[in-house]
């Protein structure tokens, strides 16, 4: 095999049907990578086990209006089409990747406005799952995601969905809502793809300067501290959170570069219904993850999130 130099753009549904129902009739498998686009490694890593687990994988470029709050970031999220399209034409693959490029009218029918309380139409949320730790600070975030994932899933109509652990979250969001919603599709989870310094690839990373991008390795830093803890035999919440804070506490405040890690919430959690536990059951295992807001190019600041699963 050699790297694929042909990507197949699709950007309705009505074409996009067309094609998967050629799959089906030719006894095909898809697999599914949503993505906004900004696509980095870690998203590479997914369409690649895409490609390995199925005759056909399908990506979508879409930056989802309905997960994004008014003072959010929807309009200077980054944007790379051209780029993204050349990284997918580098995958090593055994048939041409499709890349669906849906407008919002299409996929918002009924149109679309950041203001949750004028919004019309049918949406999707998740309860249980969608209100803590991201939904706490972002509290549309997660309607958005369950709502666009729907249609997406709705319009591919994939064997396989992949999503990267780094937004562990999102997962068991997603994953609940497959299973409650009856959709035949398997959600297939990919471990975290870091930098050379074990910062969490994200799209985001790119609002960093150099320095700053260097310096956010503590994140990783202090939760590998945090699982250092647990399997050495320390099952006590309040004990993981101490050695955690004891390696993010020097950072609390602007340095000599002006970096500075504020941290947002870190979490020890049940592994399915994300709640917060008080002892960590060996062999039960948790969900370690925290968010972080440090400073960036645009003199504000972008939310990193990470996290550890305890086994």
């Amino acid at each position: 095999m050699t790297a694929s130099t042909e990507v197949k753009i699709i950007k309705t549904i009505k074409e996009l049907r067309a094609w998967k129902k050629e799959q089906v009739l030719n006894d095909k498998t898809v697999g599914f990578v949503p993505t906004m686009g900004a696509l980095h490694q870690g998203h590479i890593t997914l369409v690649e086990n895409s490609i390995r687990e199925n005759d056909n994988t399908v990506v979508s470029i879409f930056v989802n209006p309905s997960q994004f709050a008014p003072h959010e970031d929807l309009d200077s999220y980054p944007r790379t089409l051209d780029d993204d399209i050349q990284k997918l034409s580098q995958v090593i693959s055994h048939s041409p990747i499709i890349v669906f490029l849906p407008s919002v009218a299409d996929m918002y029918p009924s149109g679309i406005t950041l203001d949750v309380s004028k919004q019309v139409g049918a949406f999707v949320e998740v309860k249980g799952l969608s209100e803590q730790l991201e939904g706490a600070s972002r509290p549309q975030f997660f309607r958005g995601v369950a709502t666009v994932v729907t249609k997406l899933l709705n319009a591919v109509g994939p064997d396989h969905a992949y999503f990267g652990q780094k937004d562990i979250q999102q997962v068991l969001v997603v994953k609940r809502m497959v299973r409650d919603l009856l959709m035949p599709v398997e959600i297939r989870v990919v471990p975290i793809v870091r930098e050379d310094n074990h910062l969490a690839m994200s799209s985001r990373n790119a609002y960093l300067t150099l320095e700053n991008r260097s310096s956010s390795r503590v994140l990783f830093e202090a939760l590998s501290t945090g699982e250092k803890l647990y399997k050495s035999g320390v099952h006590q919440r309040s004990d993981i959170l101490e050695g955690i804070n004891a390696v993010l506490e020097s950072f609390a405040k602007p340095n000599a570069d002006g970096f500075y890690m504020e941290v947002e919430y870190i979490s020890i959690a049940d592994k399915v219904s994300l709640q917060e536990l008080d002892v960590v059951t060996p062999g039960e295992g948790a969900i370690l993850s925290a968010a972080v807001r440090v400073p960036n190019k645009q003199n504000t600041v972008t939310r990193l999130l990470d996290n550890i699963i305890f086994e």
